[in-house]
């Protein structure tokens, strides 16, 4: 079965993430202008964090986003951020989908949660994009560099979002923060994981820039347009931040570094015969979008990056252990943990041996 028959459209809400739908139409009728029950609830099959919903009244069709219910770690989940910096974005070039409200009050459903806009378009599961014509795929990668060169040019002070991280030390706190994620969550011995921990914090670059970065900015996340290559809205904000954009750009572009047996991944394809941008052709067009001559320490990034990633699918398993993982296909993303893991440390040799 292809990752788009498993992740895309929806599904009758899993028993862990039901909740009161009659308590929630009688909040957004105070507090989603134009909203007028009754109320049709489904889950999205996809994503591995925060539930996330659809919501049809009438001719209107919404989307909640929620925290998960049960134990989470610190920091995680924060819904409230994510509606913060997509309001923010509405007023930017960057594409997001229209907020209408945020409810703290777990009274309502049990735990916090947004409603915006749905947005009708495709998402693409796989990076190999098997359903379009090998010239319809460059345009779409050209589009997602696009729009995360966009991302790292906005003005996030005038937007308010001055306070909505700590300008520099981006990489060590992450370090800090990842380390410490993947230490709450542990479900197995990974060694990889242990001398990356090590390793990290001592080959940091010292010298960082600051800008709003995504923090998951992946092909899957992004909304285009139902025929053209051009994105209508960007998703799951859950790790958007002040942050390193080089850093973001890395994170973007892990999938040609990882294969199929890592992640959905593109090592290994005839990326010329696809279509599809090399990694060389894809910084050489972020560099340009944004100014830069050259992306320093790029290598530590791509390591850096996997080693992150890692420690957020070992968080997955770890809801998986609990029992409040959103996805039924959280088992086996939180699986590749190790794998990854694995790759991030043959990065770093590498980079040893140079």
């Amino acid at each position: 079965m292809m990752a788009a028959d498993e992740f895309s459209g929806t599904m009758t809400v899993r028993e862990p993430h039901r909740f009161d739908e009659t308590r929630l139409a009688t909040w957004m009728k105070v507090h989603v202008g134009g909203f007028s029950g009754p109320l049709i609830v489904e889950q999205f099959k996809g994503g591995q964090s925060n539930p996330t919903y659809r919501l049809t009244a009438g001719d209107m069709r919404y989307v909640l986003r929620r925290k998960p219910p049960g134990k989470l770690l610190p920091s995680a989940h924060a819904v409230d951020r994510e509606y913060r910096i997509i309001t923010a974005l509405g007023a930017t070039d960057v594409p997001v989908a229209k907020t209408y409200a945020l409810c703290l009050d777990d009274g309502v459903i049990g735990t916090a949660f947004y409603v915006m806009e749905y947005v009708e378009g495709r998402i693409f599961w796989e990076p190999t994009l098997p359903g379009l014509a090998r010239d319809e795929r460059q345009p779409i990668f050209a589009a997602m560099n696009d729009i995360l060169a966009r991302l790292h040019k906005v003005d996030y002070t005038a937007l308010g979002l001055s306070d909505f991280g700590r300008p520099g030390n981006y990489v060590m706190r992450q370090i800090d923060r990842w380390s410490k994620q993947y230490r709450a969550s542990e479900t197995e011995s990974m060694p990889a994981m242990d001398r990356l921990i090590d390793w990290l914090p001592l080959h940091a670059p010292k010298n960082e820039e600051t800008t709003l970065i995504h923090g998951d900015f992946r092909i899957d996340n992004l909304i285009f347009h139902p025929t053209e290559p051009r994105v209508l809205a960007v998703l799951d904000w859950e790790l958007s931040t002040l942050g390193n954009p080089l850093s973001d750009f890395a994170y973007h572009m892990m999938p040609w570094r990882l294969g199929q047996d890592a992640y959905r991944g593109l090592y290994g394809y005839d990326l010329a015969s696809l279509g599809i941008p090399s990694e060389a052709e894809g910084c050489a067009l972020y560099c340009r979008r944004t100014g830069r001559d050259a992306l320093r320490d790029w290598d530590f990034y791509i390591a850096f990056n996997m080693f992150r990633l890692a420690a957020i699918l070992q968080g997955v398993m770890g809801r998986v252990r609990e029992g409040t993982a959103a996805s039924l296909h959280a088992r086996e993303a939180g699986a590749r943990a190790k794998a990854i893991a694995e790759a991030s440390w043959r990065q770093v040799e590498a980079l040893e041996k140079r």
